[in-house]
């Protein structure tokens, strides 16, 4: 039997010691490298296939559900993916609070909750301050690629992206096969999934 290698024997998954300033980003990783954010990973399809196929790119998967976490957890190190790690905690608290100054250098986002019904819209994620929250975190010429099923939803993100003079819209991120998250996979011959993609601007 093959010996464990370290990052099949320690759990990837971090639990700040402060919830309240922004944590060292960059320290979670063995390597330096640039550091891409799948916010609301879900149950890690994307991240996986992701981060396997771009080694040298440092990925954060950041999620509200403690099991699906666990989950990512156990087949990333399964593969023996080091470049990836793994915080459990509300997105939009994570963007406002945790993550650093231009630390981010690549923001995904795939199927938030659209909160259909209009007495929840408040609770959807994309709003004038998550906007502010992106633009602070990301690197100059830093990417935002968002999808979405929720046409509507959709229409919305993509205004309020293109309103902001601090990001300019770039030609849509189009995952590989292999890529496609559990929600894309299930609504990809039921409807059309919205995509676009900003970048801040320099």
């Amino acid at each position: 039997m093959m010996p464990l290698t370290n990052t099949q024997r320690q759990s990837l998954r971090h639990v700040p010691e402060d919830w309240i300033h922004p944590m060292p980003v960059r320290d979670l990783f063995s390597r330096p490298g640039p550091i891409a954010v799948d916010l609301g990973c879900g149950k890690g399809r994307f991240l996986l296939a992701r981060a396997a196929a771009f080694p040298d790119v440092n990925f954060l998967g950041i999620d509200r559900m403690l099991r699906r976490i666990r989950k990512i957890d156990h087949k990333a190190r399964r593969r023996n993916l080091a470049n990836i790690r793994l915080v459990r905690i509300e997105g939009y608290y994570a963007v406002s609070y945790l993550l650093p100054p231009e630390s981010i250098d690549m923001y995904y986002i795939f199927f938030p909750d659209p909160w259909p019904k209009k007495k929840h819209h408040d609770h959807r994620l994309f709003n004038a301050r998550f906007l502010d929250a992106l633009h602070r975190t990301l690197v100059p010429g830093g990417p935002v690629h968002v999808a979405t099923d929720h046409r509507p939803y959709f229409e919305e993100i993509a205004a309020i992206l293109r309103a902001d003079t601090r990001f300019q819209e770039i030609e849509p991120f189009v995952p590989a096969p292999e890529e496609r998250t559990d929600f894309e996979l299930w609504y990809h011959d039921k409807t059309e999934i919205g995509r676009c993609s900003f970048v801040k601007a320099v």
